[in-house]
């Protein structure tokens, strides 16, 4: 099984929050009641992603999403945005914007400047 990179993942560790992110994106989905999904419900959705993700190969890797009000917030590591949309048409789900990252910034970024 392929390991999906998040920002607390050693690989990331000595990365500047300023440094360009690369291919990240975000991708916003709209799902009503995202924050009603039941523990069995997100990981039936997470399963089916997972699946796809396998089938499309490597160059695709989820790193992590976060869930409020009716809607995703979904990190993705990819070559470009047709993956990305490519992934959310054979999963059935909404990509209402994908957007590439551009710069990561966080508390530590006072200190590195």
């Amino acid at each position: 099984m392929r390991r999906n990179k998040t920002i607390n993942d050693p690989t990331f560790a000595g990365r500047s929050p300023l440094d360009d992110t690369g291919n990240q994106y975000i991708i916003e989905r709209t799902i009503p009641g995202a924050d009603r999904l039941t523990a069995a419900e997100l990981k039936a959705i997470s399963q089916k992603s997972r699946m796809i993700l396998e089938a499309l190969g490597p160059q695709i890797q989820w790193q992590q999403s976060y869930v409020a009000e009716g809607k995703f917030y979904c990190v993705y590591e990819a070559p470009n945005k047709d993956i990305i949309a490519k992934h959310a048409e054979l999963g059935g789900f909404p990509a209402d914007r994908i957007v590439q990252v551009c710069r990561m910034i966080g508390p530590q970024t006072a200190e590195d400047i």
